[in-house]
């Protein structure tokens, strides 16, 4: 299972970006989990822009070659923040999102707005939102690095949890026959 890991922070020092490069290393056997295109390079969302730039295209690429995406973005002003609502605006109207097998990961139990905005901007675009594989990682303040989580046997168990659920969705869709773009 080919899965894509979307983050809505642009920090180097981004507790969401830093566990989902440890989910990457964590990822159990017959799985990967791939960075994405660098969302900061994507232009605000213009659909006049025709052709969609080349940021736009490599984030349409990866979207369709992947199995299913992984999102953790931080909460801004109660809201998603700006770069992963921006990375979803280019992704309206993709036909290889629609039904897509998608987890949401908050780090903050005060990110409770974002995670309920994600969700239903999520189920708006018909994305293929997997309750089991989505997840309530309390991170923030907490002062891990990439290493220390990837370490914890409490996100690696998140983690193959999250990724037995996936790939339960997955199969389930292509027996169900539910079209998810690109069948494999």
């Amino acid at each position: 299972m080919k899965l894509l890991a979307l983050c809505g922070s642009l920090r180097v020092a981004s507790v969401n970006a830093a566990l989902l490069r440890a989910f990457a290393r964590l990822v159990p056997s017959g799985a990967g989990l791939a960075p994405s295109p660098r969302l900061g390079d994507l232009p605000l969302f213009n659909p006049d822009l025709d052709p969609a730039p080349p940021a736009v295209l490599a984030l349409h690429a990866a979207v369709a070659a992947a199995d299913g995406l992984v999102i953790a973005t931080p909460e801004y002003a109660h809201g998603v923040s700006g770069t992963i609502k921006n990375a979803l605006d280019w992704l309206v109207g993709l036909e290889a999102f629609v039904h897509k097998p998608v987890a949401v990961i908050n780090t903050s139990p005060r990110a409770h707005h974002a995670d309920a905005a994600l969700r239903e901007t999520l189920r708006t675009m018909s994305a293929g939102l997997v309750g089991e594989a989505s997840f309530l990682l309390p991170l923030l303040g907490a002062g891990l690095d990439e290493s220390a989580l990837a370490a914890s046997p409490q996100v690696a168990a998140v983690v193959a949890e999250a990724v037995a659920a996936l790939r339960a969705e997955r199969a389930r869709q292509q027996t169900s026959g539910v079209a998810v773009f690109p069948l494999r």
